[in-house]
């Protein structure tokens, strides 16, 4: 369990780097994605483990691509195992 968990906080640190490099608040994006700002304040933490539609609808919101945001996990993984 304590490994998913952080596999969580490094998805929830990209996605907040994304949208902090945006200049864009929780509250917007869960308004662009269409989602409640709870929600994306606890994905940013860690918290919780979106669904493909909803880590979907924040990527759009964010206008990244899968790949981008991949190559970002993956960056982020390696940092991680060193």
């Amino acid at each position: 369990m304590k490994s998913s968990t952080n596999d969580l906080n490094v998805l929830g640190s990209v996605l907040r780097a994304f949208r902090e490099a945006m200049g864009i608040s929780q509250e917007k994006l869960a308004e662009k994605a269409s989602l409640h700002r709870t929600y994306i304040g606890s994905v940013e933490r860690g918290e919780r483990n979106p669904s493909f539609n909803s880590l979907t609808r924040i990527l759009k919101s964010l206008n990244i691509s899968w790949s981008d945001f991949g190559a970002n996990l993956d960056a982020e993984f390696m940092k991680k195992e060193n």
